[in-house]
């Protein structure tokens, strides 16, 4: 049986493995570093949330999420910003167990939301989206940014 639960620091090697295998998977190269990690989702003020897969024979996936506000009518919501299964382990129910740990989450921190996105081409990842009740949001608008 899995079970969902919040990262904590004996976990950080195995899921900046799964971090890894994510980027690989979009044709990314991680730069993230294990004390990256840390710093982000165990540290004093953590920039996100990280739910952990786990059963008896280890962690086998994790859900990263990030906080989202729609100022203007005082609504909460989060951001799925990550949803990965070690492909041993996908098709056995992993990935839909995070969704509602990252749901039960949300939910405990006084979300109305909870928000994903998934590349235009990843029709399976929409197709499952669908399957577990998440609605097509509108297109949102250009987005721009800066960097230093």
């Amino acid at each position: 049986m899995t079970h969902i639960r919040p990262m904590n620091e004996s976990d950080v090697a195995q899921v900046h493995a799964m971090v890894c295998a994510l980027a690989a998977h979009h044709g990314d190269t991680a730069t993230l570093s294990p004390a990256d990690l840390a710093r982000d989702a165990l540290g004093r003020d953590p920039w996100l949330s990280l739910l952990v897969a786990e059963d008896a024979r280890g962690l086998s996936g994790y859900a990263a999420l990030f906080p989202l506000a729609q100022l203007q009518f005082g609504v909460r919501g989060m951001d799925l910003h990550h949803l990965f299964v070690r492909e041993e382990r996908r098709g056995q129910g992993v990935a839909k167990a995070l969704v509602a740990g990252a749901i039960t989450l949300s939910r405990a921190r006084g979300c109305r939301f909870l928000a994903v996105g998934t590349d235009p081409d990843n029709i399976p990842a929409q197709q499952t989206y669908g399957a577990l009740g998440f609605d097509r949001a509108p297109q949102a608008g250009p987005r721009f940014r800066i960097k230093w």
